[in-house]
């Protein structure tokens, strides 16, 4: 006879297991829609930002669109008051100005806007064989074979011996040129295929065309270099010294787009990590009015090469910044980091159908599963990760479950597989709480990435969450 009693065993089921929702079984319809509205921002965004310093000019300006001023160090700030710090134009600090003493702690979400790429060697330009090449150093952990091929663009900024700043985007809109580093035809390829698959193509062999044609002087050929330098100097103004002085980064020149009949993915490059970036600082910028708790957006350089230099996090320019702003306001800054709470907003990779074997399935993340809650990173025996409390790991899922996040837990890869790492380690010596939550990636570092729009928007509800004034746990 039928019923609608549940068994015992239904009830245990219900009561004790843990079970992971796709985000269509979470998500109304209209959520859904709400969510690809928002990534038509983050695609607008990406677009517009293939570099740290586009990244870190894009989001100035929208904070002080909102409202955010420059912060003036000495200055004891009222609640709800909005500053930023802008450190060399590479990484952002936002801030909120909570209506808790910063005894109390604050509220810190930090994510990375470096990417990998191609930077162009500081005596970049020659010519061979009737063409001229740019000599680059590539920037982060890439395959490098995956970099050939492909169209890509020049970004960046050069420094001429007076001062002056020229900023150089070349190869993103339609009519202009675009750059390539070659490779061989398969005919030809026979010996290079006996390499393995992480030397198919050696750093030294990333060599990107700029030019083919020489500069013509009374109809005479007059070099192949010379002529892109004319070019470059009729452009910018620039000669070849000028580019010791320089950064120049190589991107890819395409453009984000949707990925699937169903329009569910965003495949782009940068994902890794402006993905998590986009959706703290649109948390900051737009839904942190009057936080209990002062609230900071921290938008780094140099995770990709371990968070060195001045503008990275293993660095001291967040840490005088929350001293500076303790201290004007007659706040013990060692309390109110021990009483602080982190989220590192870092990927992680997602679950590759077609290469199985390198994550261990009940410890993976899937993309539309929502965002993922990586308690530790580091390759191996933990190395290198900061390994987050239990305690804290728990006050997470309490904010995220009382909020309608969807989440899920991670780890990056088999234990013997290799992993990784973000910046949680380097803001623990802040002696906070810090776990990573961010955005499961396909084909992470590679010049294309894949990311759920329902993850990012999850993400960004994780954001608002912690932030909100109303969300906020003790």
């Amino acid at each position: 006879m039928p019923t609608d009693e549940k068994t015992q065993a239904e009830l245990l089921r219900e009561e004790l297991l843990r079970t992971q929702k796709h985000a269509s079984e979470f998500l109304s319809e209209k959520e859904i829609a709400q969510a690809d509205a928002f990534c038509e921002g983050y695609k607008t965004f990406l677009n517009a930002c293939k570099t740290e310093r586009e990244a870190v000019a894009f989001f100035r300006r929208q904070a002080e669109a909102r409202g955010f001023v420059p912060f003036a160090e000495g200055k004891a700030y009222r609640p709800g008051e909005k500053i930023y710090l802008d450190n060399r134009g590479k990484a952002l600090i936002l801030a909120v100005i909570g209506r808790r003493g910063l005894e109390d702690g604050v509220r810190i979400a930090a994510a990375h806007v470096d990417s990998p790429r191609l930077d162009l060697k500081p005596a970049p330009l020659y010519e061979d064989k009737a063409l001229a090449l740019l000599k680059t150093h590539y920037y982060g952990g890439i395959k490098k074979y995956q970099w050939t091929a492909i169209p890509l663009a020049l970004h960046g900024v050069v420094v001429k011996k007076d001062g002056t700043a020229i900023e150089v985007t070349l190869g993103e809109a339609p009519d202009e040129p675009k750059f390539c580093v070659t490779d061989l035809l398969p005919h030809l390829a026979a010996e290079q295929m006996k390499r393995d698959l992480a030397k198919g193509i050696a750093g030294e062999e990333l060599n990107i065309i700029i030019g083919s044609r020489p500069l013509l002087l009374d109809g005479k050929p007059e070099g192949f270099k010379l002529h892109i330098l004319k070019l470059l100097h009729d452009r910018y103004g620039i000669e070849e010294a000028d580019l010791i002085s320089a950064e120049l980064e190589a991107v890819p020149a395409f453009p984000a787009c949707d990925i699937g009949l169903d329009r569910g993915l965003i495949g782009a490059y940068g994902h890794d990590d402006r993905v998590c970036a986009y959706p703290c600082a649109q948390a900051m910028l737009d839904d942190c009015a009057n936080p209990e708790y002062t609230a900071l957006c921290v938008l780094a350089d140099k995770e990709e090469i371990g968070s060195c230099g001045n503008t990275g996090l293993d660095t001291n320019f967040l840490y005088d910044f929350l001293t500076d702003l303790a201290l004007a306001q007659n706040a013990n800054p060692r309390k109110m980091f021990r009483q602080s709470k982190c989220l590192s907003a870092d990927v992680n990779a997602a679950f590759d159908p077609t290469f199985p074997s390198v994550m261990d399935p009940l410890n993976a993340a899937y993309l539309n599963f929502g965002v993922v809650l990586t308690k530790y990173t580091g390759s191996r025996g933990k190395s290198g990760s900061s390994d987050a409390s239990a305690e804290f790991v728990a006050w997470v899922r309490q904010l995220l479950d009382g909020n309608s996040v969807l989440w899920q837990a991670g780890e990056l890869g088999k234990v013997d597989e290799g992993g990784g790492g973000t910046v949680a380690a380097y803001l623990a010596k802040l002696n906070l709480d810090v776990v990573d939550l961010g955005v499961p990636v396909l084909s992470m570092h590679a010049p294309f990435e894949l990311a759920s729009k329902t993850d990012i928007a999850m993400l960004h509800r994780a954001c608002k969450a912690f932030f909100s004034p109303a969300a906020q746990l003790a």
